[in-house]
């Protein structure tokens, strides 16, 4: 069995954060534990943001004066395992930051719902969280973007 629970922060005022969308980040970081063996309770921070603070973020943490879509903060020790919370049992996961500016004008150029970018967001973070990262060869990115559009799929939520 999976718990996850959420601490959302909305720091945009450009997108509106619904309850629909709150429960689709959640549904998406259950599913992908789900689907990568996971069992126990979870948190995971998930911060909504727009361009400029997106921007601010990845150049104080990443040295990189751009925007992008969304950035990742895995949470683990010094022997790259999960850092329990000991108020609440659960396994700190880490950080996520979304800009939903980004995700909107994106979900347009794909041709796509804004919840299904939404959606491939977390995912894609998720993984980054967990351990995959899609930069260091062409074998990880092959298989990180693989496992996302099996968990997007397994939420009918294909392209």
């Amino acid at each position: 069995m999976i718990t996850v629970r959420i601490y959302g922060t909305n720091r945009q005022k450009l997108v509106p954060v619904t309850k629909e969308i709150r429960t689709l980040v959640k549904r998406c970081c259950s599913e992908t534990l789900y689907e990568e063996g996971y069992s126990g309770d979870f948190e995971v921070s998930v911060t909504f943001t727009d361009n400029a603070g997106i921007r601010q973020i990845n150049k104080e943490y990443r040295g990189i004066d751009r925007e992008t879509d969304v950035l990742s903060f895995p949470m683990t020790g010094e022997d790259e395992e999960f850092t329990l919370d000991p108020g609440t049992e659960a396994f700190n996961l880490g950080d996520i930051v979304i800009s939903l500016e980004k995700a909107v004008s994106q979900s347009e150029e794909y041709g796509h719902s804004f919840q299904r970018e939404v959606a491939f967001l977390t995912v894609h973070s998720m993984l980054h969280l967990l351990g995959y990262d899609h930069e260091r060869s062409e074998e990880e990115e092959a298989e990180m973007f693989g496992k996302q559009d099996i968990v997007l799929e397994t939420m009918g939520l294909e392209r």
